[in-house]
């Protein structure tokens, strides 16, 4: 006995029951169903309009006129013959004996029994020749319909049978479909934008995973020459050995910042979870002031207006925003530069505008400063340039907080960088005051 022959069974049970169905099958059926209902409705005015006809018009109104007397009893009438003819009196095509029966009562009920019949047996008759006529048609329109069916789903045939041989490998291949701007061409065209843009984010994957092991194995590299170096050498001493161990925890605190940035970025881009009300203005304060040694150390005069105002998020991300922003201004500035920092309340929105006076910024390099592990010289070599994250992070950061990022070039170099929160709603009033007693009015306590 097959084991398999139960579940087959099973399954062939389910797909009687559950038969599969295809657009090609509905569009067929909904064609069809449409002429029947055409036809139908179409039978029935016919129907309708041929009784109509039958009962003012009937076969038997012949009998009925041949029955009635002549016009005038004192003289017969004659047609006009035309010019040339003699004119003769009217035939009747009834001989007289017949005549004289259909005048009596018995005979008219028989003229319209007989003309009932027979318009009951016409009708009758056009209905079975019509309902014969309509199932033919219906089974004409079906297969008709499904071949209308067929021609028209067939770019769609063919945009799925590429669409599923799409993988990472041919990301470059596209539909590129052509005929007539319709539906299934604008859906065509939208399937290649998608292509178009998994593109895009698996090359930035790439690329990110490539510049992130360039960026963590430069360190790890120098470390373990500064550790091989020294370790090699035979005259070392112990003020060789604390020079090394020093430069070791450089690079260890260079390697901490990139993971740690790393993270801010994979953070930013997961999205934010839950959000709390932050002053935005106090932030920026603090932020500012734990810069104040880097500024006087690089000689930049940093110019903060800071409003109160609140908006809701993820502190520690709102934070290192603000940190990445004031550090870049610092960093890429000039001697005797100025950075100018301001929190600038709205109507709805809260303004975070971050300017600096550092060297000029192309516009067409903007996009590509926002890119992880990105530079404006466009070189790795050496980090006292930053990790290339910093405005990566910020953009991450901004789109988790749903907050518009606008980034041009500066007015006297560097760049001006705003980012427009929104604010956050008053919060509400504690329940234990809108529930307390009011106080009583009119009543006293007297001593004596």
């Amino acid at each position: 006995m097959n084991p398999t022959a139960p579940g087959a069974a099973a399954g062939m049970a389910a797909r009687l029951r559950h038969p599969r169905t295809t657009v090609r099958w509905r569009l067929t059926l909904l064609y069809g169903g449409l002429f029947l209902v055409c036809g139908a409705a179409l039978l029935a005015i016919t129907y309708t309009l041929v009784d109509h006809a039958t009962v003012t018009n009937g076969p038997f109104r012949a009998f009925v006129n041949a029955t009635r007397p002549p016009p005038s009893a004192s003289r017969p009438s004659f047609e006009r013959a035309p010019i040339g003819q003699v004119a003769h009196p009217p035939k009747s095509g009834l001989p007289g004996e017949i005549q004289k029966l259909l005048k009596t009562r018995s005979g008219q009920r028989a003229i319209f029994t007989v003309g009932s019949v027979q318009r009951i047996s016409d009708l009758h008759q056009l209905v079975i020749e019509s309902s014969i006529a309509l199932a033919i048609m219906a089974i004409i329109s079906g297969a008709l319909g499904w071949m209308v069916a067929g021609r028209v789903l067939a770019p769609l045939r063919t945009m799925t049978a590429a669409t599923q041989q799409m993988s990472e490998a041919n990301l470059h291949e596209r539909l590129a479909m052509t005929g007539p701007p319709d539906e299934l061409r604008q859906l065509a065209d939208t399937i290649d934008g998608l292509l178009g843009r998994l593109e895009g984010a698996f090359d930035a994957q790439r690329r990110f995973v490539a510049n992130a092991s360039h960026e963590l194995r430069t360190p790890l590299t120098t470390v373990r020459a500064l550790l091989e170096m020294v370790l090699s050498d035979p005259r070392a001493t112990v003020r060789t050995f604390r020079t090394t161990c020093r430069q070791v925890l450089e690079e260890s605190e260079q390697q901490e910042q990139l993971i740690d940035a790393l993270l801010a970025l994979a953070q930013g881009q997961r999205g934010i979870d839950a959000r709390e009300r932050i002053d935005l203005a106090a932030i920026a304060g603090e932020v500012v002031g734990a810069h104040e040694g880097q500024a006087a150390a690089r000689g930049v005069h940093i110019d903060a207006s800071l409003e109160t105002a609140a908006i809701a998020g993820d502190r520690r991300l709102i934070e290192r925003l603000v940190s990445n922003l004031v550090d870049n201004a610092l960093r890429y500035n000039q001697p005797g530069g100025t950075a100018r920092v301001e929190v600038r309340p709205g109507a709805g929105e809260v303004e975070l505008a971050v300017a600096n006076t550092g060297p000029a910024v192309p516009a067409e390099e903007i996009g590509r400063l926002l890119q992880p592990f990105q530079r404006l010289a466009g070189d790795r070599v050496g980090h006292s340039e930053g990790l290339g994250l910093g405005l990566s992070v910020v953009a991450a950061i901004a789109n988790a907080h749903d907050a518009p990022l606008d980034v041009r070039p500066g007015a006297h170099g560097g760049l001006d960088i705003t980012v427009r929160f929104a604010r956050a709603p008053a919060p509400a009033p504690p329940e234990d005051s809108a529930q307390s007693d009011p106080p009583a009015v009119g009543l006293g306590i007297v001593e004596t």
